[in-house]
């Protein structure tokens, strides 16, 4: 497939991992952060836009995939030009991401929840800045993750202020 293709290259293992580590990341960070989130979820006052909660999971591993193919592609475009195959911010922001989730559930604490998602955002946008300039392909695939993330910093703030700012 042409999207797993970088200069005329496929690294099938390399590929692999780049989806595994956010994919199995936030299946684990959401198993050990979210136990009960769905009823937890539905317990909150939320806003009118706020999604049911089965879309998180689905959505999610789109993102955590996209995301994937994103780091796999401007990985392989900086190892093909012998450089140093490394995104600290990239890192940053999935350590973020994972992060959020204890910090909203699992300590109920919304209002901090609220500020490092504003963190993460910044950190999305440098690694898809990043990535960008690698491979214009890697950098767009990572629009839908911001926009989500932007989403879901409004619904966290809204969920925040609807139930007494706990």
């Amino acid at each position: 497939m042409e999207l797993f293709q970088v200069d005329g290259k496929m690294d099938g293992k390399r590929l692999a991992v780049s989806i595994a580590v956010p994919v199995l990341g936030g299946a684990a960070a959401g198993w050990l952060a979210n136990r009960n989130a769905q009823k937890k979820f539905k317990q909150l006052d939320k806003p009118g836009f706020a999604p049911p909660p089965a879309t998180f999971p689905v959505a999610w591993n789109i993102l955590y995939t996209t995301m994937g193919i994103a780091r796999y592609r401007a990985g392989m475009r900086r190892t093909n030009k012998g450089m140093e195959d490394d995104f600290p911010s990239y890192n940053l922001q999935l350590g973020l991401n994972f992060l959020w989730s204890f910090l909203f559930f699992k300590w109920r604490l919304r209002g901090t929840a609220l500020i490092e998602m504003t963190i993460l955002l910044g950190a999305i946008a440098l690694s898809a800045q990043q990535f960008y300039k690698e491979d214009r392909t890697a950098g767009l695939l990572m629009v839908p993750y911001m926009g989500w993330v932007l989403y879901a910093l409004a619904l966290n703030a809204s969920i925040w202020e609807m139930n007494d700012l706990d």
